[in-house]
């Protein structure tokens, strides 16, 4: 796999909106690392556990904001003079868009609009990665007979789920702007569609990690709503490296494609997932199913998998951590955490051990 370039992240002015959030705190501090200039664009992190408070990352600008205030958002923009922009700021939970279906369409559809108008004027800027996610596509699989094939880039969008439906809307706003303004003065804009990540630090409420870790941390059995459910599962520190890989690329080649997938090449069941998290973990007891009713009011689709061939030939990115590595490494991260060692240090050392695998001949 290519590896980012450091010279070319390092003393660049990076904006990561989401910088608080699980993912921008990967990210952030692998572009820190790098030698880039980094501001964040976020909500406040949550008062509990929290990987941003626990890095303790040193930014060069902060602004603990809500993307759906334009003027707030448009000042940011101005102070920070962004030459690359990682937009990853999200609602970004499936059964939370249910109970707030608003919330989720005006954060990820409208946010995105106020970002891009902000920067659309913006003089500098060489490049706009905007994350979405692998459920921006059109998926007929929520019923457990269909299976759906891996999506590829130039499948339908849509979304029966308000979180999907707003990660498709966000798809098509992102292409308008990026018609309508950006692309007649030479900034490419593109969209980076990942499956699903797990990682370190990872504390959001309805993610599959959390409830594993805290069941094994207190001695219970994991309760799985869905354990058949397959998803391209994979560790954060692969999608991040397709964001840089794809800002780089963008920013050098006028050929990109503006829109690339970043997945596993096999997707797997909620179920393997947790066995190989109980596995690696003393003493665990195993896993049982959710009592009363199934997602039947909140449901999501059964099967999904991504094609990511064409961020292979584009951008030479593939992923490199197996399902049983990635499952260790979240599993030893969080056995650090317990035992109170230094979480900047130790996710560090697991950004330097990936970047040795992505860099080995």
């Amino acid at each position: 796999m290519t590896a980012p370039d450091k010279r070319f992240w390092h003393g660049r002015r990076v904006l990561v909106t989401g910088h608080t959030g699980f993912k921008g705190s990967w990210l952030a501090c692998w572009l820190i690392r790098m030698g880039a200039h980094v501001s964040g664009l976020a909500l406040p992190a949550d008062a509990s556990a929290n990987l941003y408070k626990l890095l303790n990352l040193t930014y060069d600008n902060e602004f603990l904001i809500d993307l759906r205030d334009a003027a707030a958002t448009r000042h940011a923009v101005d102070v920070v003079k962004p030459q690359i922009v990682l937009h990853l700021a999200a609602q970004a939970l499936v059964r939370r868009s249910y109970v707030d279906p608003v919330e989720s369409i005006a954060t990820n559809v409208l946010g995105t609009a106020h970002l891009l108008d902000a920067l659309r004027n913006q003089d500098g800027v060489e490049a706009i990665v905007v994350a979405t996610s692998d459920k921006a596509y059109a998926n007929p699989a929520y019923d457990a007979a269909t299976v759906q094939r891996p999506f590829i880039e130039s499948d339908p969008l849509g979304g029966r789920d308000p979180y999907s439906a707003s990660k498709g809307a966000q798809e098509i706003v992102a292409r308008s702007f990026a018609q309508s303004f950006f692309k007649a003065r030479g900034v490419p804009l593109a969209t980076a569609r990942a499956g699903n990540v797990i990682g370190g630090g990872d504390w959001a409420e309805d993610r599959l990690m959390t409830d594993v870790i805290r069941s094994l941390t207190h001695g219970q059995p994991v309760t799985l709503r869905n354990p058949n459910a397959t998803r391209p599962w994979q560790h954060v520190m692969e999608p991040v490296a397709g964001y840089l890989l794809y800002a780089e690329a963008l920013t050098t080649r006028k050929d990109c494609t503006r829109a690339l997938n970043f997945g596993p090449g096999t997707a797997h069941s909620v179920a393997e997932v947790v066995d190989l998290a109980i596995a690696d973990w003393p003493g665990a007891p195993g896993w049982k199913m959710a009592d009363g009713p199934n997602t039947e009011a909140m449901p999501e689709a059964a099967t999904l998998a991504l094609d990511a061939s064409l961020a292979a030939t584009t951008l030479g990115w593939r992923p490199v951590l197996d399902l049983t590595t990635t499952v260790k490494w979240v599993t030893d991260w969080h056995r650090a955490h317990l035992a109170g060692n230094d979480m900047q240090t130790t996710t560090r050392r697991q950004i330097d051990a990936y970047e040795e695998l992505i860099t080995a001949p």
